[in-house]
Order: structure tokens, then sequence, then C-alpha cells
């Protein structure tokens, strides 16, 4: 597909149109347990991790363990999943999860304290974390590919954004009650809510139908499939355009990463401020999600997607410079409004432009530019943070948001000018 081509869909408009698909509901109540017991995860094991090693690159670490598996495994998974039954790999995935998270669990009690160094329960976290990223690249594109075999064509736009409605909600709730649960309860109980959480998922999505495969898949050589996916982003220039975006804004924004530092060093907030930093941006981003569910964006939303990601960098300079926590969180507010607007853009021109029998290829090629993001943000932000101290470094990764979308403006016109 050309860059000059557009999506003719007839959208239609009912808020409510995707979630009245029984199937559909039962993908997004797994998917809301299953993402919010993984931003607690993340909330538990960045303050658990600060807290063990009292040095910000640790909290680097921690995404880069799992970013490497995800990106060298990324293009296969792609692949794998488009011949794949989608419903048994993200089953298998998930399992995966609980039990990587009972391994955390494990690490986090007295009998692992007292038998084992601090330096082998950090070590023990990585690999956990290494594992987690193995996993994470089939279960992301398995999910994602998912919905078009779900809701019909015409309730895409409205299915993305209940998904990331839904993905948002849960990463609010995720993040605010790992800190709530840690102030209350402790490290290890909080693990073991986890735990349960993610087997609830499991239970939830084994209701959906089998995904089996388009047959047409089944011939082509792994290679060849691959290279198909890469050949289609690369060629359809608004796709491409928005994922490049959203990886640099994120890359080189991810302030989140040092929240635990910020909360226990800088704005001294302890566990439970430190749960409503860390669930700031994803409130903020929900707020938007929910606007846009009921009155979505009907032109310009190129535009408005690049807009809201300078938005963002000017948000994370201010949080940067912030000594006040109510300023902070406000700054983290604003900036998931922002993001949720490049969110729901970035979702709705894949969905509408990806071909049926190559959304998990599509889906794995925008997890190596996006999702991935996260982690070599995080790890971005601790080597920066060792280098240049914690506030600079968060400074300096909200001036390189604002160049990436100055220059994205000037060098891709198709994404400024891209309409559905």
């Amino acid at each position: 597909m050309e860059d000059a081509q557009q999506p003719v869909v007839q959208i239609i408009d009912d808020p409510l149109g995707a979630v009245r698909v029984p199937e559909y509901r039962n993908l997004m109540t797994g998917r809301f347990l299953f993402v919010c017991a993984m931003r607690m995860i993340t909330t538990v094991v960045g303050w658990w991790i600060y807290q063990l090693t009292k040095d910000p690159l640790a909290i680097g670490l921690v995404g880069l363990s799992e970013v490497i598996p995800a990106l060298s495994l990324a293009l296969y998974s792609g692949h794998k999943v488009d011949i794949s039954d989608k419903k048994k790999l993200l089953l298998g995935a998930i399992a995966g999860y609980f039990l990587a998270a009972s391994f955390l669990l494990f690490l986090s009690t007295g009998i692992a304290s007292k038998t084992l160094h601090i330096r082998h329960i950090t070590w023990g976290i990585y690999g956990t974390f290494f594992f987690t990223g193995i996993l994470r690249s089939f279960a992301g594109p398995s999910l994602n590919s998912m919905i078009a075999t779900i809701v019909p064509r015409q309730l895409l736009q409205n299915a993305t954004t209940w998904n990331q409605g839904t993905w948002l909600s849960a990463s609010v709730t995720g993040h605010a009650l790992g800190g709530f649960l840690i102030a209350l309860y402790g490290i290890t109980n909080t693990l073991a809510v986890i735990v349960a959480l993610i087997f609830a998922a499991f239970l939830i999505l084994t209701q959906l139908k089998p995904k089996p495969p388009f047959k047409g898949n089944f011939e082509k050589k792994t290679w060849d499939s691959v290279t198909e996916g890469l050949r289609f982003v690369f060629r359809t220039k608004a796709l491409l355009a928005a994922m490049a975006l959203d990886m640099f804004a994120v890359l080189f924004g991810g302030a989140v990463a040092m929240i635990p530092v910020f909360a226990s060093d800088i704005l001294r907030i302890g566990p439970i401020g430190y749960g409503w930093l860390n669930a700031a941006s994803d409130i903020g981003s929900i707020v938007i999600v929910l606007i846009l569910t009921f009155s979505p964006m009907k032109k310009a939303q190129g535009r408005k997607m690049l807009i809201a990601v300078a938005g963002y960098g000017t948000c994370i300079i201010l949080f940067g410079l912030s000594k006040w926590f109510l300023l902070s969180f406000i700054a983290l507010l604003v900036s998931g409004i922002l993001d949720g607007i490049s969110v729901v853009v970035r979702g709705t021109v894949m969905q509408l432009l990806t071909p049926d029998h190559m959304r998990g290829r599509v889906s794995s090629v925008s997890g190596m530019f996006v999702t991935s993001s996260n982690e070599l943000g995080q790890f971005e932000s601790g080597v920066m943070s060792r280098a240049l101290g914690v506030i600079p470094s968060v400074i300096f990764g909200g001036g390189m948001t604002l160049i990436v979308v100055i220059t994205t403006w000037l060098k891709a016109p198709t994404l400024r000018k891209f309409e559905y």
C-alpha cells in the first residue's frame, strides 16, 4: 500500500458499538486484569530495586533486560502470530507471566532475603524480566491482532479507542494500586495480588473463540513473511511516521522511569505518593480516551498528534523542574492527556491501514518502534541520570522530544496531513 492511499471505511457512529460484541468484552476484561497486573509489577519492581540498590541505573537495567529479547524476537514473533492460533499463543504467554510473577514473589519473601545476597536478588529480577521480554514479543501482537477478527471493520476505530481506554484504565489502576499496596501490605503481599490477577486474566481469556491463521500465511517462508511485513510498514508512510514519532518521543521522554527516584529522594512522598505519580499520566490518558470515545476527532488527526507530542515534551520538562508534588502530578497528568491523543491516532492508523493477513507482523514491527521504546527509554533515563544527574536528564529528554516533533513536522508531511 502506498502512502497516497487513505482508508475508505464507513465508520459506525456508536460510542458503544464495539463493547456490544460479547467476545470483545471478554477480550477487554481479560486485558484489563492482565495489564493491571503488569503495571503493578512495574510499580513494585521500580520501587523495590531502587530500595535495594539506591542506583537509578538499576531501574534502567530492568528495562534493558526486558527489551533485549523483545526486540530480538519481534520480527519472528509477528510471523509466528500470523501462522498460529492467536488464542493459544496468547494463553501460553500469560501462563509464562504467571510463572515469572510467582518467581518474583519468591524473591521477595523472607526465605529469599535470608538465603540470597542482595546482588543475587537483583540479578534474579533482571533474569525474570529477560524472560518476560520473550513472552511479551508474542503476547502483544497476539492480542492486538485479535481485535479485527472479533469486530467488523466499520467498528475498528471504536474498538481501537476502547482498547486503548481499557489499557489506560488498567494502567492507572495498576500503578496506583501497586503504590497503595506496597505502603499498606509490603512488596510480598502486593506480588501475591499480582499473581492472582494474572490467573484471573488467564481464566477469562480461555472463553475466547479460537483464532486460527489465514491459510495463505502458511505458504510463505519465515524470512519472506518477515520481510513482507517490514516492506509494508516502510512503504506506508503515514504508518511509519506515526510509529517513529511515538518511538522517539517515548525514548527521550521517559521521565516516568525515574519516578521512584523523584518520589523517594527529591519530592520525598513515600510509596503512596509514588503510586499517585506513577498513575498520573495514565489518569490523564484515560480521561482523553473517554472523551475521544464519545466525541472522536473528525479531521486533521495527524496534525493534532504532532501538536500533542510537542505538548507532551513540554510537560516532561516541567516535571523535571518541579520540586512540588502537586505541580509534578499536574505535569504528568497533562502529559498523559496529550500522550493519549497520540496513542489513539497511532492505534487507529495501524488498525485501518493494515490488511488482516499481516496484522501480527505489523503489530510486531509496531512493538519494535513503540512498545520497546518504553524500556529503551527507561534504560536511557537510567544512563543519563548517572551521567548528568536525575533532574538534568529528565529536562534533556523533554527537550529531545520537542526536537523530534519539529523534525517529524518538517520531514513527514504525510503524517501531518493524514486524516481518517
